[in-house]
């Protein structure tokens, strides 16, 4: 099953345009949408969740027309949006049992059946009679998946699941997420570039409503081959570099300042090439300098 987007669009009554003609192909697997705060991905998430509706475009889930069949699509989504309610007086167990009645499993033993090997896959079932306000943020989200695999889905949309994790949690949420992606379409969106390195075989990288590069990351980090180089400078020298140079990151290590810079060819004196990552993909990508350029607006013509 894949999952096509087509020219969606989405602007808002106060004029945000929060979406700019996405047209994205989301195969089975581990697929990251990568962008900062504000850039579109949690509207195209919501769209996608049967929540919103787009101004333009179209969305099929393998047969289903997503805009039109919204019932088909819930029937096999599952969806952990970045911020979940839950009752924090009431069990894991109980909680996970009613969400299943919810979702139309109405035979008791098989219900129970359904919560249990949940609670498990996700590593919760030795704390499944604790309530749920004493869980920590790694488990609440553990918890949000769980109901979120009710059904089993066919697409699962996961929105910033690592934010606020610490590292021992994020890892064993990651490792979970790895396990999904083998038998459904896995949407990640985050703004944390290391789930998507981690985690994903294709990513988009969206920023402003638009998409500004889809490609494998493997790939995309091999293209950058040659192209990155690192200085290590003084605080009062970067502004002179960041004039000079297509600067794409900087970084504080041991009171100096670690400046990554794009280029074709050697910068000058002082820099070395470095082996790039995903990291440098995305800032790159960012600054124009690689996918797909953002209009810059035009100088008006003297008058």
């Amino acid at each position: 099953m894949e999952l096509h987007i087509r020219g969606v669009s989405k602007t808002y009554p106060n004029g945000v345009q929060a979406l700019k003609d996405v047209t994205l192909t989301i195969p089975a697997g581990m697929y990251g949408l990568l962008g900062p705060n504000g850039a579109g991905k949690s509207t195209l998430m919501r769209i996608l969740s049967t929540l919103q509706e787009p101004d333009a475009g179209s969305i099929q889930l393998g047969g289903i027309d997503a805009l039109k069949q919204k019932d088909d699509v819930r029937k096999t989504l599952g969806y952990l949006p970045q911020e979940f309610g839950v009752y924090p007086k009431v069990s894991a167990e109980e909680l996970l049992e009613h969400f299943a009645l919810l979702k139309g499993i109405g035979e008791r033993r098989a219900r129970k059946n359904v919560v249990e090997a949940l609670l498990r896959q996700v590593n919760l079932w030795e704390v499944r009679k604790q309530k749920l306000g004493g869980y920590s943020g790694g488990m609440r989200q553990r918890f949000g998946v769980a109901v979120a695999l009710l059904g089993n889905p066919k697409l699962m949309i996961v929105d910033e699941p690592t934010a606020g994790l610490d590292p021992a949690e994020r890892v064993r949420f990651l490792n979970l997420l790895s396990e999904l992606g083998e038998n459904s379409v896995v949407l990640l969106s985050t703004h944390i570039v290391e789930d998507v390195s981690e985690l994903c075989t294709r990513m988009a990288i969206i920023d402003q409503g638009e998409i500004l590069l889809e490609a494998e990351p493997l790939r995309a980090v091999a293209g950058l081959s040659g192209r990155i180089w690192r200085r290590i400078l003084s605080k009062h020298e970067l502004p002179a570099v960041e004039r000079e140079h297509a600067v794409i990151s900087t970084k504080l290590l041991a009171g100096r300042t670690v400046v990554h810079v794009f280029s074709d060819t050697a910068p000058g004196p002082g820099f070395e090439p470095v082996t790039p990552d995903l990291e440098d993909v995305y800032f790159s990508t960012m600054a124009g300098h690689i996918g797909r350029r953002r209009e810059q607006p035009q100088p008006e013509a003297a008058p």
